[in-house]
């Protein structure tokens, strides 16, 4: 609607009329219009939404009328019914515009009272072809045969219709411009759907006549409408869905489908076929026992739910009253199926997921708080309560919400409410595709001033106080919007608090039965129990109660889209309970909505978090956004290190200082492991905050001890210690259910005899890892010197001389394999540095590992394949020691260290992706090949992770497909619905990097 900026007309009194075309004026002065006798026709005008338009179309009519503008000239003069009409429509259509200028005649349409009756409408399109009533088959007659089948059929039906089509559209904008009724929304979707039966009606009796010729309809056709259509809530422009029955479904009704299709097309609007069994793979038409089959074996909830809205509209109506007989009970039955909740929940994300992200604002039907969100609220509580109540057996959307409301299903405000609010959207989808018949759901970019204004007149608004048209408009939409967000949450939980606590004293409550069915449909497992913690919470006493009232409805929907919701509901009761004395807790999620809906998501994904949430709740204030982002992004590991130390380094008595320790841990586990669960922390960073915190806590604990033992001696300790970190610690790529692998190393101080510096040692290294592997609700804090000389037979702390002793005469090819990933962490800094220089003529042997290392080395890799994993584990999705998972990939990278870091420094370094990253630089594998290596790494510790925040325990084993499955692709990341995608992708993934590891490893 948007036109170059024009200079106002010089004439008085035009500009004031909302006419800005240069040409009005001399328009106005030719109509006979300059005059005080036509004061009622210029402000009629000018009440039209775009009174420019209107006068452009009014001077086409004139030039195409002739001498017949005298006549509309007097009936303008003479009627205000016709004006207001004829203006209101002209000022909001370009395209009935069009059809008025191109028959400008058709102007008298508009003469008619009031909306002709479903009957009149269609013996009007049926006299428009011709046709005559004809028996079907069986004698009784459910047909009609055109008498006009060239052609020139579809103009005369499109002339027809579209005559029809412009008398609703002028009744319904009529008010915009003088003191006429409105329209009921109600009524204004059944015309048009009236209107769309009398057409395929019509195009049916086109295509009897093109089909049979002469000759006896041989099958009995029924026409069955679906979507809008079959509700009665058509809109102006929107396609008409439809499923075929016949009897027999032989090639003649084939036949005759295909052609009313092509007739009704090509003639009024698209005919669309596609919500048939098997969609547009499947047959065209069917008989109806082939339809029940299918809807018994086959069909998905989906197509449950749109069979809410069939009904038979042409054709023969036996045939379609037998269909709809024989396949509505199973509707009222579709919400007893297993894949009920997750089809539902699939099926709305996937709705969400097809509005692009700049128009979820602009977007009338799919946006968030649009139409879609109204129907689909209200076909699930249809599907969910229909089985054993009847009176919501009806397919409109409003029907459907009064028949709730008086079912008690929804409360009553609430349904008249949403009934408005949905109105009120249906209202301006309508404006906008009158506009220009065109298909749309889209609201005017919020720069477009001037057509903001012309949906705003269009849409009966007027300017209030110190908002002009558009402003009111605006302000609609967003109050509008916003309501059916709040209620869209309201509708499904709402009756259900009401059914375990009296809100209101007119509140409507639901049954325990219809309480417990109504949470089963929107994913609860067990219902009966979920029904309990709501009474708990809502009990809770006083302003409590009230607030947790008030915030469930929302919270029990964020939780439902949540892969547990029921383990979500009763994780937030305990952390209720829990935090019951702080006043802040509630008062957050009241007043911080992401807060809220992070929890939520947190809480019905994992079941690692919610103790470290009971025990650290202050992580919970992180959830919402500061000023640079989320605050459980703000912490730096380095920070957090600090800090830690800091806290535990207050105490002298380690058991004291430990539990500080601990307790900072614990609140920084919730922190990563929350923003791991809502997706905030790729793999790297996960592993990089785990392992800091872990050296974090073992050097204060550390430090601790040996300031304890060195108060108690009273004197300095008699040897420097050194905590080496192994394996994934000394990668700095600890997982959730990773063990600290160390070595202890101590040096005598000068003075000291050895056996007193290691005997002290090791009561100091007993002491840290007692104290770390305390009972404990957190997550284990064991630390395992299982990887030191000897194993488990040797002693717990080697002085750095008995290490450089035993590693130059003893170590087998695994010792030396393992300390490839020795590290520094924690305690003596310089002590730790020369133990690494040690080793690292052991771990990166001059001339690379001898041929027959490196047979031991794959031989041990065999032996661990066949014997370490576990009884009924499944080798392809085991994450740790599976085809192609983390022990393949690090077994890999670390037999190419051994061979070739003598030559590459690169290479020297713990971390697996940044020696893979070196192993890409100096050229030692393809890129590709790398590639796949690093993509495995990180698939199968994302799922690593994933299962431990999912479980609540160390895990390594993917599961079969199912729930728990699903659980863990979602808190891994993936991106749709399908958890079997997600395997898959992880099998294809790990398949590839295992021919890589075969052929690396292997030798080949």
């Amino acid at each position: 609607m948007t036109r170059p900026p024009t200079a106002r007309p010089v004439v008085p009194g035009v500009g004031r009329l909302g006419l800005l075309e240069p040409t009005a004026p001399a328009a106005l002065r030719e109509f006979g219009w300059d005059n005080p006798d036509s004061i009622p026709l210029l402000w009629a005008l000018s009440r039209a939404p775009e009174a420019d338009l209107a006068l452009q179309t009014l001077m086409r009519m004139r030039e195409r009328l002739g001498d017949g503008w005298a006549e509309l000239d007097s009936a303008l003069r003479s009627g205000t019914a016709l004006r207001a009409r004829l203006f209101a429509l002209v000022g909001s259509s370009s395209t009935f515009g069009d059809h008025l200028a191109a028959d400008p005649a058709a102007w008298k349409v508009l003469l008619r009272p009031e909306l002709p009756t479903a009957a009149e409408v269609t013996a009007d399109l049926l006299d428009a072809v011709a046709a005559v009533p004809e028996p079907g088959p069986d004698g009784a007659p459910s047909y009609h045969r055109a008498g006009i089948a060239g052609p020139e059929v579809i103009a005369l039906l499109r002339k027809r219709y579209r005559d029809q089509l412009m008398l609703l559209a002028a009744l319904d904008v009529a008010p915009t411009v003088e003191n006429e009724p409105v329209l009921p929304y109600v009524t204004v979707g059944r015309h048009l759907s009236d209107l769309a039966d009398a057409a395929l009606t019509a195009a049916l009796a086109v295509a009897v006549a093109r089909v049979c010729a002469n000759k006896p309809v041989p099958s009995r056709l029924t026409v069955v409408a679906m979507g809008k259509c079959g509700a009665r809530e058509l809109n102006y422009v929107s396609d008409v869905d439809v499923i075929f029955v016949a009897e027999p479904a032989d090639t003649t009704a084939t036949r005759l489908a295909a052609e009313m299709m092509s007739v009704a097309s090509g003639a009024c609007f698209e005919v669309d076929a596609a919500l048939r069994p098997e969609g547009k793979a499947g047959a065209l038409v069917r008989t109806l026992d082939s339809h029940v089959a299918y809807y018994k074996r086959w069909a998905r909830t989906w197509e449950f739910q749109a069979l809410l809205k069939m009904r038979p509209v042409a054709g023969d109506a036996a045939l379609g009253e037998d269909y709809r007989a024989a396949l509505m009970p199973m509707v009222w039955n579709a919400s007893q199926r297993p894949d009920f909740v997750p089809d539902v929940q699939a099926m709305r994300r996937r709705v969400e997921d097809l509005v692009p992200a700049e128009l979820r604002d602009r977007e009338l039907k799919l946006g968030h708080g649009g139409l879609r969100d109204v129907e689909f609220a209200v076909q699930l509580l249809q599907l969910v309560h229909g089985k054993g109540d009847e009176a919501l057996h009806v397919p409109g959307t409003v029907e459907a919400l009064t028949a709730l409301a008086a079912g008690g299903y929804v409360g009553r405000d609430d349904a008249a409410d949403l009934t408005d609010s949905y109105e009120f959207l249906r209202l301006l989808e309508h404006r906008l595709q009158l506009q220009r018949l065109h298909r749309t759901h889209t609201l005017p970019a919020p720069d477009d001033e001037e057509a903001r204004r012309w949906l705003g007149r269009a849409a009966h608004l007027r300017p209030d106080g110190r908002l002009d048209v558009a402003g009111v408009l605006d302000r609609e939409i967003k109050r509008h919007a916003a309501r059916v967000r709040r209620l869209h949450a309201k509708l499904f939980y709402r009756p259900l608090l009401e059914s375990v606590a009296r809100i209101g004293s007119d509140s409507l409550r639901l049954s325990p039965e219809s309480a417990a069915r109504q949470l089963a449909a929107l994913g609860y497992a067990a219902p009966e129990n979920a029904l309990g913690h709501l009474r708990a919470l809502i009990g809770e006493v006083g302003r409590k109660g009230r607030i947790q009232a008030l915030l469930l409805p929302t919270l029990l929907e964020w939780l439902g889209d949540t892969p547990n919701p029921d383990a979500g509901l009763l994780a937030y009761r305990r952390v209720s309970e829990a935090l019951d004395q702080q006043i802040w807790f509630l008062r957050e999620l009241r007043d911080e909505g992401a807060v809220a809906q992070r929890l939520m998501i947190v809480l019905g994904s994992s079941a690692y978090l919610p103790d470290l949430l009971m025990n650290a709740p202050e992580t919970i204030r992180m959830y919402a956004d500061g000023p640079n982002g989320p605050l459980l992004l703000a912490p730096q590991p380095a920070d957090v290190r600090t800090g830690l130390l800091a806290g535990a380094g207050r105490y002298d008595d380690p058991r004291r200082a430990v539990a500080t320790a601990r307790s900072l841990r614990r609140h920084e586990l919730a922190r990563v492991a929350s923003a791991d669960v809502l997706g905030m922390l790729d793999v790297p960073q996960v592993c990089e905050a785990l392992s800091s915190v872990w050296v974090a806590v073992l050097e204060a604990s550390l430090q601790a001890v040996i300031r304890a033992s060195e108060a108690e001696r009273g004197a300095p300790a008699p040897a420097d210690i050194a905590v080496i970190g192994m394996g994934r610690l000394g990668g700095w790529e600890l997982g959730y259910g990773s063990d600290a692998d160390v070595l202890f190393v101590c040096d005598p101080r000068p003075g000291v005899e050895e056996s007193v510096a290691v005997r002290w040692s090791i009561s100091i290294a007993e002491q840290v890892q007692r104290l770390l592997g305390a009972p404990s609700t957190d997550p284990p804090l064991q630390v395992d010197a299982g990887l030191r000389p000897e194993g488990r037979r040797g002693p717990l702390v080697r002085t750095l001389a008995a290490y450089r002793a035993y590693y130059q005469q003893w170590a087998q090819p695994w010792e030396i394999q393992a300390l490839l990933r020795a590290h520094q962490v924690a305690g003596d800094q310089e002590l730790g540095l020369r133990f690494l220089h040690v080793i690292d003529p052991v771990r990166y042997p001059e001339g690379g590992m001898s041929a027959e290392a490196v047979r031991e080395i794959r031989r041990i890799k065999a032996r661990v394949d066949s014997e370490r994993l576990p009884r009924g584990a499944d080798p392809a999705t085991h994450t740790k020691l599976g085809r192609g998972g983390l022990a393949d990939i690090e077994w890999t990278v670390q037999l190419m260290q051994l061979q070739h870091a003598h030559r590459y420094p690169q290479l020297h370094n713990t971390s697996t992706l940044q020696t893979l990253d070196a192993i890409e630089e100096v050229g030692l594998l393809e890129p590709d090949d790398v590639a796949l290596l690093r993509d495995a790494w990180l698939t199968a510790t994302r799922a690593r992770n994933a299962l431990v925040l999912v479980r609540g325990k160390p895990s390594d084993q993917l599961p079969a497909p199912g729930p728990l499955l699903a659980a863990v692709a979602k808190v891994a990341g993936w991106q749709t619905e399908d958890a079997s995608e997600f395997l898959d992708n992880y099998l294809r993934v790990t398949r590839r990097a295992k021919a890589v590891v075969d052929r690396v490893f292997g030798g080949a």
